[in-house]
């Protein structure tokens, strides 16, 4: 937290104002933050309008500060009038206190305030739940909302480097409304938001966790939720389930790259191997293919962004030919790279590239291996773009011949950077 939580403080003289939710529980665990929501108690609309504040939203009364443009929210109490996350009935007026409006809030390490003097105002006992490293609702609202379950979740991947475990009522709970069917009211857009939010925090994989001890995962993300249990061949995969390994995948895509596409991707690579018929396991032929209708489900029914589904699509399809690379003819090579798209989308490629290490250290004792395919990958990529297409094309009289120029061109370049003594193979 900065020295000034309360800049701007000359528009907000008279009222009274407290810092609230996540600055504050970051303050107390040491943590940095340069986000900082106010609650406004004893106040209505007019009073902000009338020092510049600029409303924002339709549904809540929150407003912006003209100088910080930091958020300040009159104190509100929530009614929930109807299923799923829309179903509520805001009510502020200046008659609402402040701890009414701190105990609608999730839980109650996000339901502290702070006042202008650096007074800690904790009703429900965020403070012994910091220290406790719990995660535990404030009240029984917080059944009220479904989205509320993702959140829990995201925040156990953020804090899950401080060891923070989900409350045991707290759980219980959500499993409760799992069974109710709240979860099946989310609105897509809101659990994408949730997920790719989720995707970047320091230990994503709890997230997963989270939800798949509630119940939740296999309403919202079956594709997932079905790779525990499947059987992969140990030589290869030491951890043998192929969800323990999804998880690892993704923690290690998160360490690697801070791009969403990158770990929407190490999530997905792998959804084929949850519809591998049993009679072959634990070897997963053809999971590449049977997982690009899934990656297509996950990405239609969440409505993930192209950029996101594209990169999915990518690692599911060519994963195991990226990591094959040694053992791959020139043509094979060149066909990998026209396929990706690789000379126009150079940095998608290399996303790829990033994905497919996670994928390759995603394993157990696989964690601090070097991915020497990456930088191979990298090297024809360099040697195929290097090839002067301009000069062949005016070199040849006939048009129709210069796409076969123009390849044979590429692979002459591929079979002089990879040549046969370092391979020991004819490429």
């Amino acid at each position: 937290m900065t020295a000034h939580p309360f800049a701007g403080s000359e528009l907000t003289a008279g009222l009274n104002i407290y810092l609230v939710g996540g600055a504050v529980r970051d303050h107390l665990l040491g943590r940095s933050t340069d986000e900082y929501d106010y609650v406004v108690v004893g106040a209505c609309a007019d009073d902000l309008l009338a020092r510049g504040f600029r409303p924002v939203g339709k549904e809540f009364p929150v407003f912006l500060h003209p100088e910080t443009q930091d958020e300040y929210a009159l104190a509100r109490t929530e009614r929930k009038t109807a299923p799923g996350y829309h179903g509520f009935q805001i009510h502020a007026d200046p008659s609402v206190t402040l701890e009414a409006d701190l105990r609608r809030r999730d839980l109650s390490i996000n339901a502290m305030a702070m006042d202008r003097s650096g007074q800690i105002i904790d009703p429900y006992g965020g403070r012994a739940d910091l220290e406790a490293r719990r995660l535990r609702h404030v009240s029984a609202a917080f059944a009220e909302d479904p989205v509320r379950i993702l959140r829990l979740a995201r925040f156990a991947a953020r804090f899950a480097p401080w060891g923070f475990q989900v409350a045991p009522e707290t759980q219980a709970l959500m499993r409760e409304m799992v069974a109710a069917g709240e979860v099946d009211a989310l609105v897509p857009e809101r659990v994408w938001q949730e997920l790719a939010r989720a995707l970047g925090e320091a230990q994503p994989s709890r997230f997963f966790s989270v939800l798949r001890e509630c119940g939740a995962l296999a309403r919202l993300l079956p594709e997932v939720e079905r790779l525990w249990g499947v059987p992969q061949t140990q030589t290869w995969h030491p951890e043998i389930d192929t969800g323990v390994h999804a998880m690892l995948v993704l923690d290690m895509a998160a360490r690697l790259s801070t791009e969403l596409e990158v770990q929407f991707a190490a999530l997905c690579h792998d959804l084929g191997k949850g519809t591998t018929p049993p009679d072959i396991l634990p070897s997963h032929h053809g999971h590449e293919a049977r997982g690009l209708p899934l990656v297509e489900a996950v990405c239609e029914r969440l409505r993930v962004p192209a950029r996101c589904r594209d990169l999915a699509r990518l690692v599911t399809a060519e994963h195991g030919r990226i990591h094959k690379f040694d053992e791959l003819r020139a043509s094979t090579i060149l066909d990998v790279l026209e396929r990706c798209d690789a000379l126009r989308r150079p940095e998608r490629f290399a996303h790829l590239l990033t994905a497919c290490e996670a994928d390759f250290r995603g394993r157990g004792g696989y964690a601090e291996r070097s991915y020497p395919q990456a930088e191979r990958w990298r090297q024809v990529l360099h040697a195929v773009a290097a090839v002067d297409a301009g000069a062949i094309a005016r070199a040849e009289p006939e048009p129709r011949l210069i796409p076969q120029r123009l390849r044979a061109a590429r692979l002459r370049a591929i079979k002089t950077l990879v040549s046969d003594s370092e391979s020991g193979r004819d490429l």
